[in-house]
């Protein structure tokens, strides 16, 4: 039997890699889309 903890380590080292990448592209995503509302909400509400 071949010792495959290289694989897994790698497996999961790219599962988190991955993972983390797509909570920082929600989050950024996020405070871009709050800032935007922000300045909408800013333009109603001048008459």
């Amino acid at each position: 039997m071949k010792d495959y903890s290289g694989f897994i380590f790698a497996a999961y080292a790219f599962a988190a890699v991955a993972i983390s990448g797509l909570i920082a592209k929600i989050t950024l995503d996020y405070r871009d889309l709050k800032r935007k509302l922000a300045s909408f909400q800013d333009q109603d509400s001048q008459p």
